[in-house]
């Protein structure tokens, strides 16, 4: 069981937060009066004190809500609980943990006056399930895990014309209609241009940090220069998984011979499955329909739910 040592809030962006003594959660939002709250997936910001007390034996002077944390909490190492997980506060109010870290692209007032800081590497983010009034000093409860909790999903799109505005991305909206209709929430869509860096890293940022459980990529799969989606994904994974471009490619060889041109791979990231597609719409679906139905077994055993084939 856990405690919320904390309430900080900051109403508006790029200041310290202030701690209050209670706060009103709306579900789908995040804290009233919070400048961070709104429909999106950090709504909430978490940070555990005893990350804050080990920072305080370098700067004694450091008050809750100087690193940006809407709630400090007591109990858990909040940087090593799974994303998904759900906590209970009070009688009320329910949350789930949507991130772990964050990517800082500027130094925030902590980093420029001490050189570091600790929110970028301890601090989660959660989203409000369910609304209601929180104090200081009222418990935290996680909640164990349900292991019907639908998989969650990525969809990102390689074009650089479609990155420009020069084309209409039709094939990451398909592969995202085809992931929810088979039932996984879909919790983020991207549009990069071609290239291995960007892409390298929005891989590590959602597998990493967002923990999602399958990331689709279309385009950037062929003979083009520019076609580096292949490259990109093995450079991050740390397992290969050869069978599931082999059955997408068995598939559309019965369509069209052309369909040995595709560099499609597909990789293991800690506990996520990385799959490349191709650009098309078409080839998108005949593509994804050859192995979607297969995969919740897979993604079962990379999250612990199911067991292995055979036993």
């Amino acid at each position: 069981m856990g405690i919320i040592k904390a309430i900080c809030i900051s109403e508006k962006k790029g200041t310290i937060k202030v701690p209050v003594q209670e706060a009103d959660l709306k579900p789908d939002y995040g804290i009233e009066k919070d400048a961070h709250a709104g429909n999106w997936h950090r709504q909430i910001s978490l940070l555990s004190d005893e990350k804050i007390q080990t920072f305080r034996e370098k700067v004694p002077e450091i008050q809750y809500g100087a690193f940006g944390e809407n709630l400090v909490t007591a109990g858990y190492d909040l940087r090593n609980i799974p994303v998904g997980t759900k906590f209970r506060i009070g009688e009320e109010v329910l949350i789930q943990m949507t991130q772990i870290g964050k990517d800082c692209h500027t130094k925030c007032a902590i980093s420029r006056r001490t050189g570091t800081c600790i929110m970028p590497r301890e601090g989660v983010f959660a989203k409000v399930l369910q609304g209601g009034r929180i104090h200081v000093g009222d418990s935290m409860q996680r909640l164990p895990f349900d292991p019907d909790t639908p998989f969650t999903a990525a969809v990102v799109t390689l074009s650089d014309k479609g990155y420009a505005g020069e084309r209409e991305d039709r094939s990451g909206p398909l592969l995202a209609d085809m992931a929810r209709q088979q039932g996984y929430e879909v919790v983020e869509q991207l549009l990069l241009p071609d290239g291995i860096e960007k892409l390298s890293a929005e891989l590590i940022r959602l597998v990493d940090q967002r923990q999602v459980n399958l990331i689709l990529t279309t385009g950037g799969t062929g003979f083009s220069v520019r076609d580096c989606t292949p490259e990109a994904t093995e450079r991050v994974c740390q397992r290969m998984a050869p069978g599931i471009p082999e059955a997408m490619r068995y598939a559309s060889l019965k369509i069209t011979p052309k369909a040995m041109l595709s560099r499609e791979t597909a990789g293991i990231r800690n506990k996520s499955l990385i799959i490349n597609l191709p650009g098309s719409p078409k080839a998108v679906k005949e593509n994804l329909e050859a192995v979607l139905p297969a995969l919740d077994h897979g993604l079962g055993i990379l999250r612990g739910t199911d067991g292995e084939c055979g036993k």
